[in-house]
């Protein structure tokens, strides 16, 4: 993706007391779309396939301003959940955890064990307990045994997180 294209993408996002500079109409008709959750998968397995960061967060927002929330989004979140060339693990955690889907446990319970280099500051371990609330929202014994077993994580913050999911599940 070029520095312009970036940057008309980049105009999608809404800023504090700032309204939006572009339209999701002018970055489908700049790249031949007509919808737009057609566009951010392209873009994203684009991104994926380059393995560009800075692409990744551009397909994402793009995914947002779309509101696209297709099935077919699901596998390359999955993959990026644990992909280390990129720097938007907790969107797309909180992506994953929108689908409410079994099939995401795994990613996301990997997602609370895992802290990447540029969140090694993060002493809150918001990517973890970001996985730990899409876990609580997913129904069914997968979910409800994952975070069970978390109940005993080394870490107090994942612990007290999985009981907080598991007691908001009325499974404690």
């Amino acid at each position: 993706m070029t520095p312009d294209e970036q940057d008309l993408i980049l105009g999608l996002v809404v800023a504090p007391g700032q309204p939006p500079t572009r339209t999701l109409d002018e970055v489908l008709a700049h790249f031949g779309e007509s919808d737009g959750e057609i566009l951010a998968l392209r873009l994203l397995r684009d991104a994926m396939e380059r393995q560009d960061a800075d692409d990744v967060e551009m397909a994402l927002i793009v995914k947002g301003a779309a509101e696209a929330s297709g099935e077919s989004f699901l596998e390359p979140l999955i993959e990026l959940s644990g992909a280390d060339w990129h720097y938007k693990h907790e969107d797309v955690v909180s992506g994953l955890g929108r689908y409410r889907a079994t099939r995401t446990v795994p990613a996301l319970v990997a997602a609370t064990g895992w802290i990447p280099d540029y969140l090694d500051y993060d002493e809150s371990r918001a990517l973890a307990v970001k996985a730990i609330w899409a876990l609580g929202a997913i129904p069914g014994p997968e979910a409800r045994q994952a975070l069970e077993d978390l109940r005993d994580d080394e870490n107090e913050i994942v612990r007290e997180n999985a009981l907080k999911q598991l007691a908001r599940r009325g499974e404690l």
